[in-house]
């Protein structure tokens, strides 16, 4: 397990960009901030050559097509 609990002063010593300093020292106030600051984080690991698991996505396993939801439930209004 790696130890990021101090990973936004790392990053803050290496980042040159008022923005981004700012969004590291007060955090984020709206969720496109939120997505700027998760990708700084994922720039902080790949800059320590820290490799991080992404969640397996869900490739077809138990979905459906529209079609075969009209199909259902137009059978169940008959």
């Amino acid at each position: 397990m790696v130890d990021d609990s101090n990973w936004k002063e790392e990053l803050l010593a290496n980042t040159s960009s008022k923005f981004e300093e700012k969004l590291l020292t007060e955090g984020a106030k709206s969720v496109n901030q939120g997505y700027l600051l998760n990708n700084l984080y994922i720039k902080w690991a790949r800059l320590r050559g820290i490799k991080i698991e992404r969640p397996v996505s869900n490739e077809g396993k138990l979905q459906s097509s529209y079609l075969d939801f009209e199909k259902r439930n137009n059978t169940n209004k008959k």
